[in-house]
């Protein structure tokens, strides 16, 4: 822990700095996960990129220390040499616990836990005048609710708790085909009540296919079900895998998935937009040039090529969190309009107030508890002719 509060004293040190000085700066993380055109500044950067550890995990409080910059692979192989896995885990290997609170994380396993900052019981955070405070939901409440969903203009993160579970071996990931948009819609609204599931997401790869995901953490492998795998450059992409077994069954499909296979599924071919480049270059699409070309195809090498040829300007990378009651009618305008698929659908349990996250004042019956929410992902090329 030494290193990390000298680490700490630093960064404050800089921040004051130019707090003084009223000078603004920018904050250098070492990698990044967005797709906003940025330029790495020498000058009045604070660097914060040493930040990258798992400091402790704590198996009798389910609990693990950690630095803003860890990804969440490296996590998530540092609890389970423990048996435990955080309740939300962002979908991209690379995406960082600092970038899940200061951002909003919302996962397959959200419709139950909520957003990964609802995950975090503490933060330690440089405040815009180079002091450092410990924000909690008892002490601070006001920055550590803010914060979260902030993408840090209140403060910079430097260290989190996280909060663990009991992990399993594999998730049983059942497909459910469905025909419409509205079937899609109401079958993931029906299957977020079920208290059995652990994850729940949804595929729409066109106005009459869809599939609704479902997954329950299991140990057990029945016989003679066959494990399923997502990580080898052999195997399928994820997203091309659930299209096929859903096109032409109707009945709900089941097979294993190792739990760390399941948490990265998305990652060969950055969910499907991936098959971008190969549209953009027109490059043959199919197993063998997936395969050859495999190590170009992860999120992290995705994220340096849409920097490096700057087609971000050009691609829309949007996601929107809505109520259920409104998410047919979002989704027939983005087919008007931009005739993207697939779209990826993830319900969402809705943050207590006050939060930065996408709110709606809808309630249940008890006149209590929020509704849940739809984020509808929207990826693709954007119009050649726009604003």
């Amino acid at each position: 822990m030494q290193n990390h509060r000298n680490l700490v004293q630093t960064i404050a040190a800089s921040v004051q700095h130019y707090f003084k000085r009223r000078e603004p700066f920018r904050i250098y993380h070492g990698s990044t996960n967005s797709t906003r055109q940025t330029t790495h500044w020498r000058e009045n950067t604070v660097d914060i990129s040493p930040l990258s550890r798992v400091l402790k995990v704590d198996t009798n409080a389910r609990t693990a220390l950690v630095e803003p910059n860890v990804p969440m692979d490296r996590l998530v192989e540092a609890t389970l040499k423990h048996g435990l896995i955080p309740p939300v885990v962002m979908e991209f290997p690379g995406i960082t616990a600092g970038g899940g609170f200061a951002g909003t994380g919302g996962e397959s396993s959200s419709f139950k836990y909520g957003y990964f900052n609802e995950t975090v019981n503490f933060a330690e955070i440089v405040l815009g005048n180079g002091d450092i405070i410990t924000a909690s939901e008892k002490d601070h409440s006001d920055i550590f609710h803010g914060s979260s969903g902030a993408v840090g203009s209140l403060g910079i993160t430097t260290l989190l708790e996280i909060q663990l579970m009991q992990a399993k071996k594999y998730v049983k990931v059942t497909y459910h085909s469905t025909r419409s948009i509205p079937e899609a819609i109401a079958k993931i609204r029906a299957e977020i009540q079920n208290p059995e599931l652990d994850y729940v997401d949804g595929i729409l790869f066109s106005k009459e296919h869809g599939a609704v995901i479902t997954g329950c953490m299991t140990d057990d492998i029945p016989d003679p079900a066959q494990v399923q795998r997502f990580s080898d450059a052999d195997d399928p992409w994820y997203y091309l895998h659930v299209k096929e077994n859903t096109l032409r069954n109707l009945q709900p499909i089941a097979e294993y998935v190792p739990l760390s296979e399941y948490l990265f599924r998305y990652d060969r071919g950055g969910f499907w937009v991936g098959a971008s480049a190969f549209e953009y270059f027109k490059f043959p699409f199919n197993h063998f040039t997936r395969w050859f070309l495999d190590d170009f195809l992860h999120t992290r090498m995705l994220y340096r090529a849409l920097h490096a040829s700057e087609q971000s300007r050009n691609y829309i990378v949007q996601d929107l969190a809505l109520p259920f009651s409104t998410a047919e009618k979002f989704i027939d305008y983005t087919i008007d309009s931009f005739g993207i698929w697939p779209l990826w659908l993830c319900p969402l349990r809705q943050s207590r107030l006050p939060t930065l996250h996408p709110h709606f004042p809808e309630t249940e019956a008890d006149g209590q508890t929020l509704k849940p929410m739809l984020n509808v992902g929207l990826w693709g090329f954007g119009p050649t002719q726009h604003d």
